[in-house]
């Protein structure tokens, strides 16, 4: 049968809601199979208990559309649910060209928020296909599925007002590559870490506020960064090397973190970090997270003490980018299907090259040129971008302690 003639076949809707209990769907189709109907499409959602059942399906041999229609009000009563049966032709329209994936982030997500993001969706011609609660906590995650509008144009409208909306919004080409083996790279200091590597390392020297308002003013993009680094690195020199030791001990995961690697390696993902920071603190991270990929700065070590110089080339804007390309090939991962995720100035080059930048918690102007932004703080709520739901999450963890 063609698309034009399967269009003007009558179908039925049928739609089922009530008090969610099992057996429901078993019984509508045991109910309908008595008509030999086919099944044309079938949605199903339920939300605090409440089940809504809709199933189109073609009509019955002439003269049994009342019979149907009965037989379902009369089931659907005995179950104490309610029915309700729309005569029609065909199947759904078709969804327009431009498949995209909107995910929302809000902690709280308002009613205003959500119709403020629907109401920009129609204004820019996109249809809102399916909404799905991806998390209720730590914050309330909801994807919408659209269509009618290409990805960029989409992203363009959401995407800068969602500051001002309060939530976090992210915009990615819905298709095949969503379940695509990825690469995900990380910055170290306050992304994958709570910490400054730079200022741990300055508390044990007693140069902590010299360094902390260097790298404030590197982070901002004020400074250049490779200069910046040689002027804080020159203040530890002197520093005993055990005080490598004493950093790793200081260093704090951001909350979330374990759970977004965990969860990203079991999902075949390979996960990297670079740093500006030092590989004398990211060597003992990849081997502690199983990390597939580090590179950071070297600190230069003589007789057991620090130098106060690094050796090596420096890992600078440029370079966090440059190592992102590197890390994709060694993996075989195409650059469309990399994350990178960071807070300051210097990650721009690296979350603009990858296929979606996540800026996290980050600087004003990285907010603004990355492609999306979490402003909560806990690292694990990417997980909710790429489309893995809390409880995938939950259940793998139950599935490994078990």
């Amino acid at each position: 049968m063609s698309t034009s003639q399967s269009s003007e076949v009558p179908t039925l809707l049928v739609k089922i809601f009530g008090k969610d209990r099992p057996g429901i769907t078993a019984g509508l189709f045991d109910t309908l199979a008595a008509f030999s109907v086919d099944v044309v499409d079938i949605e199903q959602v339920v939300t605090r208990g409440r089940l809504v059942l809709c199933a189109l399906v073609t009509q019955p041999t002439a003269g049994l559309e009342g019979d149907l229609r009965a037989t379902v009000h009369s089931w659907a009563d005995s179950m104490k649910m309610q029915a309700e049966i729309i005569s029609g032709r065909g199947d759904n329209r078709p969804r327009g060209l431009g498949r995209s994936l909107v995910t929302v982030l809000g902690h709280p997500l308002t009613a205003e928020s959500t119709a403020a993001i629907a109401a920009r969706i129609a204004k820019v011609g996109g249809n809102i296909d399916r909404i799905f609660r991806l998390a209720k906590y730590p914050v309330t995650a909801v994807e919408f599925a659209v269509s009618g509008v290409e990805t960029e144009p989409l992203r363009t409208s959401l995407v800068a007002d969602a500051a001002a909306l309060g939530v976090d919004i992210a915009v990615v080409a819905a298709g095949l590559h969503r379940r695509a083996q990825r690469l995900v790279v990380m910055d170290v200091d306050s992304t994958l870490i709570q910490d400054e590597v730079i200022e741990l390392f300055a508390a044990h020297a007693g140069c902590e506020q010299q360094v902390a308002e260097v790298t404030a003013a590197a982070m901002r993009g004020e400074l250049d960064f490779e200069q910046s680094l040689h002027a804080r690195v020159a203040l530890l020199a002197g520093l005993d090397a055990s005080v490598v030791h004493k950093v790793r001990g200081d260093v704090r995961l951001t909350p979330g973190a374990r759970t977004l690697i965990r969860t990203l390696k079991r999902l075949g993902y390979q996960v990297g970090v670079v740093s500006g920071g030092f590989t004398q603190v990211t060597d003992d991270l990849k081997e502690r997270l199983g990390l597939d990929f580090a590179h950071a700065n070297t600190l230069e070590i003589v007789d057991g003490k620090l130098t106060g110089r690094v050796i090596g080339d420096i890992v600078d804007r440029a370079g966090k980018a440059r190592l992102l390309r590197r890390f994709a090939a060694e993996a075989g991962v195409p650059l469309a299907q990399t994350v990178a995720i960071g807070d300051g100035a210097n990650d721009l080059d690296m979350l603009n090259a990858a296929g979606l930048g996540v800026a996290f918690n980050a600087k004003p102007v990285v907010r603004e040129a990355a492609h999306t932004a979490v402003n909560v703080p806990f690292l694990d709520t990417v997980l909710y971008l790429l489309g893995i739901t809390r409880e995938e999450v939950e259940a793998a963890d139950a599935h490994e302690e078990d």
